[in-house]
C-alpha cells in the first residue's frame, strides 16, 4: 500500500491545535521525547515498513516522482517551541 498523502483530516487545525496542546508545559527535552513516542505508536499503527520508510523520506525532504494528479502533499510546520 503505497503513502497517502491526499488530504483527509476531518480538521486539521483541530489536530494541530491538539498538537501545540500536548506540548504546552513540557521544556524542550520532554517535547523531543513525546514527538518520539507519538511517531512510534503512529509508525506501530500504520505497521507496513515500506509506507513508512516513504515517510521518512518525503518527511526528510525527498518527494517520489510526483504524480501529476494527486493534490499537494500537506506540508508540516515546526512546532514553535523548536525555534527557542
Amino acid at each position: 500500500m503505497p503513502l497517502n498523502t491526499r488530504a483527509h483530516l476531518a480538521s486539521y487545525d483541530d489536530l494541530y491545535e491538539a498538537l501545540i496542546g500536548a506540548h504546552q508545559g513540557l521544556t524542550t527535552e520532554e517535547s523531543h521525547a513525546m514527538n518520539v513516542r507519538l511517531v512510534l505508536l503512529l509508525a506501530n499503527h500504520v505497521g507496513d515498513l515500506d509506507v513508512l520508510h516513504e515517510a521518512l523520506r518525503l518527511a526528510r525532504g525527498r518527494p517520489a516522482v510526483p504524480d501529476p494528479d494527486a493534490p499537494a502533499a500537506v506540508t508540516p510546520v515546526s512546532p514553535a517551541h523548536a525555534t527557542r
